[in-house]
């Protein structure tokens, strides 16, 4: 019997924490992950397996691979706690892409349609915006209302916004790259301590992002979408909804509006959760949680070790 614990969040993770061979040590050990990259593989008629653990070919990094490989290690490394502890936890976000991680895990959505949607959304959003017109940089040192006020004086007639709330004192920028490189500029003689271009291909949750929106809404109207399990958080407006055309619509919108990451560990860590646990390759949310809710604890789970240090936690 499994046990959920209501002071416990599982997040997950987004584009940008891959890496070649993110979880090959945890596939050595644990067949659930090979088994969940045969199933998205199927799905699209990719290896995804090769792709996320030699990448021979330079893939990892296209975003129409990224996405799904990022969802199925989500949901494979999900698959191996499942099996592996009794432990549930109450409550699921995921860091924009991870958001369709988190729908998975909570069993609002299946897996198949899953990675349909977020390939169909890694090729939308590149379309929307061709490689070298959009540019995303982060923004350390300032508080939020300066850089919002910084990218919205230095737009003019582009594109340029306040993106990703990631942590207190950093937030990341996105848009035209012209634009974006004036905001860097202005939020330097602001006092920022570092304004730095992240290398990235398309600049996501901008209003650039528009055009990819309204074609992802005919892929999301052909998916079933229940109510999560769990009590799940949406980037968009930092609460959780039942309603699968809402839910729909959060996902869409997505797209083109800011991540509030702050206010979404900060939602959950008011509500009791004393316990955030990052589902997933790589450990970038454990870092932006630790400053958040300083005082809860704080796990990866990717690997053996993160996987064996979890379980000792929970006596489980």
């Amino acid at each position: 019997m499994s046990r959920q614990l209501y002071n416990l969040a599982f997040v997950f993770p987004g584009q940008g924490s891959q890496s070649v061979g993110m979880l090959n040590a945890l596939a050595a050990s644990y067949p659930e992950v090979r088994l969940t990259f045969e199933r998205a593989s199927d799905a699209l008629g990719v290896d995804l397996w090769a792709i996320a653990s030699d990448d021979t070919q330079n893939q990892l990094d296209q975003t129409h691979n990224t996405q799904p490989v990022m969802l199925a290690a989500g949901v494979a490394v999900w698959e191996v706690w499942r099996k592996h502890s009794s432990i549930r936890p109450a409550w699921m976000a995921g860091h924009s892409l991870g958001e369709y991680t988190a729908l998975v895990c909570s069993e609002a959505m299946s897996f198949d349609d899953g990675i349909r949607l977020v390939t169909a959304r890694g090729r939308l959003m590149q379309e929307a915006v061709p490689e070298g017109v959009g540019a995303m940089a982060a923004i350390l040192g300032l508080e939020d209302h300066v850089v919002v006020n910084v990218c919205a004086e230095a737009a003019g007639s582009e594109v340029v916004s306040a993106v990703n709330f990631n942590t207190p004192g950093q937030v990341v920028i996105a848009g035209n790259v012209a634009a974006v490189d004036r905001a860097m500029a202005a939020a330097k003689k602001m006092g920022a301590k570092r304004a730095i271009p992240i290398p990235v291909s398309v600049p996501s949750h901008c209003a650039l992002m528009q055009p990819a929106a309204e074609k992802l809404t005919e892929y999301l109207q052909d998916a079933n979408i229940d109510t999560p399990k769990m009590t799940l958080i949406h980037n968009v407006d930092v609460a959780s909804h039942s309603a699968p055309d809402v839910i729909k619509n959060a996902l869409k919108e997505q797209l083109y509006k800011p991540v509030r990451w702050v206010d979404t560990i900060r939602f959950m860590h008011d509500q009791g959760v004393t316990c955030f646990v990052e589902c997933g390759p790589g450990k970038v949310l454990l870092g932006l949680n630790k400053r958040i809710a300083k005082d809860s604890g704080h796990f990866a789970l990717y690997d053996p070790e993160t996987l064996n240090k979890l379980l000792d936690y929970f006596n489980d």
